[in-house]
């Protein structure tokens, strides 16, 4: 039982959350599938089942189905305002409170306000200009409005109403005829220091490095890729890089690497833990809770603990505790966020792909990890492709080949950069040496990414992926696995090594950006 156990749990719960997203399974669904529960354990008790735990398998599964539905049944209780609902596309005025790190662009920033008389959070789209903080109070009149799906310049239809959805947003005000702050340092104070911390180092960094290498200096240290701009996030993006600006899995890795590291100078296991836990919150929250770092925090905290406890760390459960952990707190991330999915499967194939390569590609050189880099951008490659086909209709021709060039370069990146800013925090004149190091270091990768996106044929779009091939494209890949881990005459398939990049979106794109068919400009959403 214990074997199978959580990827039933984990299944299960997927299952309910997808098939009320789908079908909009309500309580009597969650009634009928208990009453199934007990039909199945009673049934299997009297027919004295051969293997009474496959009986026990089903009954744990389709528990896990009717909480998932349960849970998705919940959560759409508050999609709709009774009192907004009615004032759409009517002009309002609310109050409301900024509670997430105004996310400024190259031509606009969103807000996010947390409504005082609702509750809810709006999201306000206005002039990039004006300066807002976290925490201040807002006085805002505009046209309320609800998101609306568009179709990308590749002909996907994005379901921009789902995607915000996913982040507790319903009704969205487009620059506002009335912004006005009235009310300052409202939010969290722990978060309110951190951000404010974070934007003296990004001046700090301004301060030492130039244009465009500390842009791509806050992309690898804080996800700020819209700092990149335009032109050359497009390079990123067709050379299948664009992970190392938004912080994926591979920058959490390193993050948390870099502070076992430090803490093992001066503290014991006990203390490695703690501090390792509170530098994985406080390193998440500072960056902003995307479904990427979120993942790659959670798996981290866990080999933590299983480091605390003396326990085993097995990296498929701790993906699988941390994907249904996410799916309790939103369930509309599996669905509506296709940076979520993009970056779980990436860190799945990994796990399931990246051992059948490793065993095969033994001409690759293993020194300073090449050929490691080579099966983790092969196997994420491999489990992203379906997703990408459906979601992006583009896929990059020279992914292999830009990762392996620049990956082993980002751990070097981030360290300099890293020690830059920390320097020019109390003197830019003592961190200009550093800075001269680092500057070389970020230009190294630009010349690669530059070099290989300026190919015409660095990606290729591929014009239609209805939504069936992607469910027979993970259908056929499954079969493989379990073909290749339950065959008798084939021994087990050996785990990831440990050097091997935990390289989530290395897809080359997060779907936080699309471009819009309409307007043929490029939205980062």
């Amino acid at each position: 039982m214990q074997r199978y156990g959580l990827y039933v749990i984990a299944l299960g719960l997927a299952g309910g959350v997808m098939l009320h997203s789908l079908f909009s399974f309500g309580l009597p669904v969650v009634i009928w599938l208990l009453l199934l529960v007990v039909a199945v354990l009673v049934l299997g008790e009297r027919l004295r089942a051969e293997r009474p735990y496959r009986v026990r398998y089903v009954a744990l599964g389709l528990m896990c189905v009717a909480l998932g539905v349960l849970r998705m049944d919940v959560a759409t209780w508050g999609e709709i305002s009774p009192t907004l609902e009615p004032q759409v596309g009517q002009r309002v005025s609310m109050r409301g409170v900024v509670v997430r790190e105004p996310d400024v662009r190259e031509k606009s920033q969103h807000l996010y306000l947390r409504v005082l008389d609702e509750q809810r959070l709006l999201l306000v789209i206005t002039d990039r200009y004006q300066r807002i903080d976290y925490g201040d109070e807002l006085l805002v009149t505009g046209l309320l409005a609800t998101p609306q799906a568009f179709t990308t310049d590749l002909g996907r239809t994005f379901n921009y109403p789902g995607y915000l959805q996913a982040r507790g947003v319903s009704y969205m005000v487009h620059y506002p005829g009335e912004l006005a702050v009235v009310g300052q340092r409202q939010g969290n104070p722990v978060v309110a220091a951190l951000l404010v911390f974070k934007e003296r180092f990004q001046t700090s960094l301004r301060s030492v490095l130039p244009a465009p290498s500390v842009h791509l200096a806050e992309g690898i240290l804080l996800g700020e890729k819209q700092a990149l701009g335009e032109a050359w996030e497009e390079l990123f993006r067709r050379t299948g890089v664009i992970h190392i600006v938004v912080l994926s899995g591979f920058n959490v890795m390193l993050v948390v690497a870099f502070m076992l590291f430090v803490l093992s100078y001066v503290t014991g296991v006990r203390g490695r833990v703690i501090g390792g836990l509170l530098g994985i919150t406080a390193f998440v929250l500072l960056v902003g809770l995307a479904p990427s770092v979120t993942r790659a925090g959670l798996m981290a905290g866990l080999v933590l603990l299983a480091l605390g406890l003396g326990r085993s760390y097995a990296i498929l459960r701790a993906l699988l505790i941390a994907g249904a952990v996410m799916l309790l707190v939103n369930p509309y991330i599996l669905l509506y966020d296709p940076g979520f999915q993009l970056s779980f499967m990436a860190t799945l194939g990994l796990i399931v792909v990246a051992p059948y390569f490793e065993e095969r590609l033994t001409l690759a050189p293993a020194k300073l990890g090449v050929r490691s880099y080579i099966v983790a951008t092969i196997a994420t490659q491999i489990a992203v492709l379906p997703l990408l086909l459906y979601h992006i209709g583009e896929v990059s021709l020279v992914a292999v080949l830009a990762n392996v060039l620049v990956l082993p370069a980002v751990p070097a990146a981030m360290a300099l950069a890293f020690l830059t800013g920390l320097v020019a925090l109390f003197s830019p004149t003592l961190a200009l040496p550093l800075s001269w190091l680092t500057d070389l270091t970020l230009q190294y990768v630009l010349v690669v990414v530059t070099l290989l996106g300026s190919w015409s044929l660095a990606a290729v779009p591929v014009s239609y992926f209805p939504s069936w091939a992607l469910v027979l494209a993970y259908a056929a890949l499954a079969y493989w696995w379990y073909r290749r881990t339950h065959t008798p005459d084939t021994p087990p398939a050996p785990a990831p090594l440990p050097h091997t990049p935990d390289i989530a979106d290395v897809s080359g794109w997060t779907i936080d950006e699309v471009v819009d068919g309409k307007t043929g400009e490029t939205r980062r959403v």
